[in-house]
């Protein structure tokens, strides 16, 4: 899953560690996500697209798949 998280902290000046205490997670789930390595689950997504003032489609968008 892409995800824009990386772009929209930086926006704001916000640390990976500043928004890992307002979601409730750790700075390494905040990194995991933003590299693409965890996605998160739906409760984190809709504190992540709140806290944003985005719709989780917004933030998150599934990868292209070959078929």
């Amino acid at each position: 899953m892409h995800n824009r998280l990386k772009v929209l902290r930086a926006e704001r000046n916000w640390s990976q560690a500043y928004l890992a205490e307002a979601l409730g997670v750790s700075r390494q789930t905040v990194n995991a996500i933003e590299t693409g390595k965890y996605d998160p689950s739906l409760p984190l997504a809709f504190r992540i697209a709140h806290l944003f003032g985005a719709s989780i489609e917004q933030i998150f968008t599934p990868e292209e798949t070959l078929s």
